[in-house]
């Protein structure tokens, strides 16, 4: 969940960023948004590796 939470964020900062003409904003956004991708993917290997130690029991 929480991962979702860091991409919205991140995209309402990169937009706001934008719209004020502050690149610092703009660029935390990028910031959330690329942390909030990582948590995901770190989520799908979780559960990849969950599948496949069930599989195996």
């Amino acid at each position: 969940m929480g991962e979702i939470i860091d991409k919205v964020k991140g995209r309402i900062k990169k937009a706001a960023g934008a719209l004020m003409g502050e690149p610092k904003l703009e660029r935390e956004g990028k910031v959330d948004e690329v942390k909030g991708k990582a948590k995901g993917a770190v989520e799908d290997v979780k559960h990849t590796v969950k599948q496949a130690v069930s599989k195996e029991s």
